[in-house]
């Protein structure tokens, strides 16, 4: 299991930083973003999910809310039935995930590291896919950066298992630089053909 000790010391101080100074900074645009959501797709404003974090201990991940509930009896097959336009423009942006740096304060998440995923995907892994539960997730990462939800599931995972292999803070940095101009293009949004991003079914035996 990897553990740095100096690096994940600095890491931490400097996540707790870096997000408790974005959320004050982007206080006025998160209320703008609130109301857009709350006019748009009414209550709650806030998604909550439960998501596993370092050593797959599971956390609750908070967003903006991006998607429309399926009513009663309402047979909604694909997350492009439900994401509105509004929510696909939030999500372009990278808007949705300002909440986000609540978990990077909290301690849940980093700026930087592999995304987190859903808890039904932990029995799915391989045993070199768990990898990525070995540091924090984060916000953004270096599947992220390398074509986000654009990619396939075992080059995701492979990146992400990359990170975890390479990470110091100097790759953090990097990572943040890239994800400027990733978010500004607007690249790797969704997975062709999908409006988010398929389902992750395994790649093979999960203890391969």
């Amino acid at each position: 299991m990897t553990r740095r000790t100096g690096y994940d010391t600095v890491k931490r101080l400097l996540d707790v930083v870096a997000a408790s100074l974005l959320l004050v900074v982007t206080l006025p645009l998160q209320l703008v973003v609130a109301l857009i959501v709350r006019t748009r797709l009414g209550r709650p404003v806030l998604f909550s999910q439960q998501r596993p974090g370092r050593d797959g201990e599971v956390f609750t991940l908070v967003k903006f809310r991006t998607m429309r509930p399926a009513g009663p009896g309402e047979d909604v097959r694909s997350d492009a039935e439900r994401l509105t336009p509004a929510g696909a423009r939030l999500r372009s942006l990278s808007l949705d995930e300002l909440p986000t740096l609540l978990n990077v304060v909290r301690g849940d998440m980093s700026l930087v590291g592999p995304r987190p995923l859903l808890v039904d995907y932990l029995d799915r892994y391989t045993l070199r896919q768990a990898r990525r539960h070995e540091v924090r997730p984060g916000i953004t990462g270096l599947a992220q950066v390398s074509g986000r939800n654009a990619l396939s599931w075992d080059d995701r995972l492979q990146l992400d298992v990359e990170y975890v292999d390479r990470c110091s803070l100097w790759l953090d940095l990097a990572i943040l630089v890239r994800t400027v101009s990733a978010v500004a293009g607007r690249r790797g949004i969704a997975e062709r053909g999908s409006a988010t991003m398929s389902e992750f079914t395994g790649s093979g035996a999960p203890h391969a």
